[in-house]
């Protein structure tokens, strides 16, 4: 592969939903934080290297063992996502080609597989085009609008659930970025803004077990998820 392969961890949220004190991404799963074992889950690929992008107080990221330190970049993250997102792409245009291939994946997707990512990344290499982990969705969806009330069943035929690692070459997804902040999108993962931008993207199938903790109960699935994969 001439073009290499950077990853970004956008990691400086605050996860309101899982707690209003305790980050998430730095919960204990089995010794190690949910950090650490995305972090180590990520470099299995063979990467270039990984930008973190922290809180600016953030006092814990310096006290862990990440795996392969010496691929280990830092930025400070944003007030949302997307600008954390923007702030590392940033950061690594200073030291990564343009043409380099960029993986964005969450801090609390602990659970994702090697051989998924490879899929992934050898399906955006192969085509030349951005590509991100999804899954079909498996469940009857309903509308509901007000009052607990529903409204319509939507067919579920062709919606998929967008995962990461979401994949993209580094220039085209900073100036899909830049240019959805710019006309004020609303940006909830990198596949959004290169859809706006006019790049095709295309889905990866994933795994159901690839979970996003979001919420304290989803730790213990994670848990037992890591210990099953083991």
């Amino acid at each position: 592969m001439s073009n290499k392969l950077w990853v970004v961890i956008p990691a400086a949220g605050s996860g309101r939903r899982f707690s209003q004190s305790e980050l998430k991404q730095y919960q204990l799963l089995d010794h190690k934080t949910v950090l650490e074992h995305t972090v180590e889950r990520l470099n299995g690929l063979a990467l270039a290297g990984y930008v973190l992008a922290v809180a600016q107080d953030d006092n814990i990221i310096s006290t862990l063992a990440l795996a392969a330190p010496e691929k280990s970049h830092f930025c400070i993250g944003g007030n949302e996502r997307v600008d954390s997102v923007l702030n590392a792409l940033t950061y690594l245009t200073q030291i990564a080609d343009k043409d380099d291939w960029v993986l964005v994946h969450d801090a609390a997707r602990p659970c994702v597989t090697l051989p998924v990512l490879n899929t992934l990344v050898h399906k955006a290499i192969e085509t030349d085009q951005a590509a991100i982990l999804a899954i079909p969705v498996r469940d009857t969806l309903k509308r509901v609008e007000t009052e607990a009330i529903i409204s319509q069943t939507v067919s579920r035929d062709l919606l998929w659930q967008a995962q990461t690692p979401q994949m993209a070459k580094l220039g085209v997804l900073k100036q899909a970025i830049e240019l959805a902040l710019q006309d004020q999108q609303v940006i909830t993962d990198e596949a959004s803004a290169l859809e706006y931008a006019g790049h095709p993207v295309q889905v990866v199938h994933g795994r159901s077990d690839n979970i996003k903790i979001t919420y304290p109960d989803d730790l213990q699935l994670a848990r037992l998820i890591i210990q099953s994969q083991s």
